[in-house]
């Protein structure tokens, strides 16, 4: 048996596979004005589920640049790398539920017999739904999905709806290499630490529909979503940590970056705030947020190159 917390909060999730971004102060401030917006507690949660992809120190310093920033947390931090026993705890609930089932596919495997690729890659048929067929020893264990839609409003994207059967198949929750997949990580994440608002990058609306499952197979509440646009760089691309200095955000610059996020969101602060410390700019927000003025389209900050 196991059970889950009650309460009301939003969250920042950085993954510490480089420094913070311009990008992923976006998703910081927005998480955090409209949490305080709606008098919900704010939570940071070190999302470091691919070791192998972690930085070493990357969290400490992007934990002590947040506090720089002006940015303040309602509880200790939630490392997902010191999670594991709960995750293990959860899918063999889902096990005992016969919702999940062991996959010995691989990928050339999949791709050879998936009836067509979506947006994410090869929709799994479901081979190994009655037994595993494939010829890879190590075993994933996916959750057995449904053909009927999931669908969900978001605040800023409006009404979405994805298939999960038709256009992604059953998603595996813990991978052949031994570790969790994100999609149970961070639902269980959620639902222990009480969050009931998850704003977040547009990036992420691909992945909600199966996270809505996977919250509804856990007979558990929804949250509230609501995905941000995204920071295109000068090249039309998303801004991300695989281009290196663009972007970064440092003790140096956050004033400056502090800006132009607000700016990204639609926010106007006074002249006078332009030059300040990003920490008073952040505590003009907490007074002056409107997130009526955040559109939903993507959108390219001109110049951010030459921002290092």
């Amino acid at each position: 048996m196991f059970s889950f917390s009650q309460a009301s909060a939003g969250r920042f999730a950085p993954s510490p596979t480089g420094p913070l971004h311009l990008g992923s102060l976006i998703a910081a401030l927005g998480s955090y004005l409209l949490a305080r917006q709606a008098g919900l507690r704010w939570l940071l949660r070190i999302d470091d589920l691919d070791r192998p992809r972690v930085v070493e120190g990357a969290a400490a310093e992007i934990m002590q640049l947040l506090e720089t920033l002006g940015f303040e947390w309602d509880a200790e931090p939630i490392w997902q790398s010191c999670r594991d026993e709960r995750y293990a705890e959860v899918l063999q609930h889902l096990r005992e539920q016969g919702l999940v089932y062991p996959c010995s596919c691989s990928r050339k495997e999949i791709l050879a017999s998936a009836p067509h690729a979506g947006e994410e890659g090869p929709v799994y048929p479901g081979s190994c739904r009655n037994g595993p067929v494939g010829n890879r020893q190590q075993l994933a264990w996916r959750l057995r999905t449904h053909a009927r839609p999931i669908s969900f409003r978001d605040r800023f994207y409006a009404e979405q709806k994805q298939n999960l059967q038709s256009e992604i198949g059953d998603f595996v929750l813990f991978r052949a290499d031994g570790f969790f997949a994100y999609q149970l990580a961070t639902v269980v994440d959620d639902i222990d630490s009480g969050i009931t608002q998850i704003v977040r990058g547009a990036d992420l609306l691909g992945s909600t529909a199966r996270q809505i499952y996977l919250y509804n197979c856990l007979g558990q509440p929804l949250p509230e979503y609501q995905h941000l646009p995204l920071l295109m760089g000068d090249d039309g691309e998303k801004i991300s940590k695989r281009q290196g200095e663009v972007g970064v955000v440092h003790a140096g610059n956050g004033g400056e970056m502090m800006r132009l996020a607000l700016q990204f969101l639609g926010q106007s602060p006074p002249a006078e705030l332009l030059d300040a410390p990003a920490s008073q700019q952040l505590l003009w927000a907490l007074k002056h947020f409107d997130p009526g003025q955040i559109r939903p389209q993507n959108r390219l900050l001109s110049g951010l190159s030459d921002k290092r």
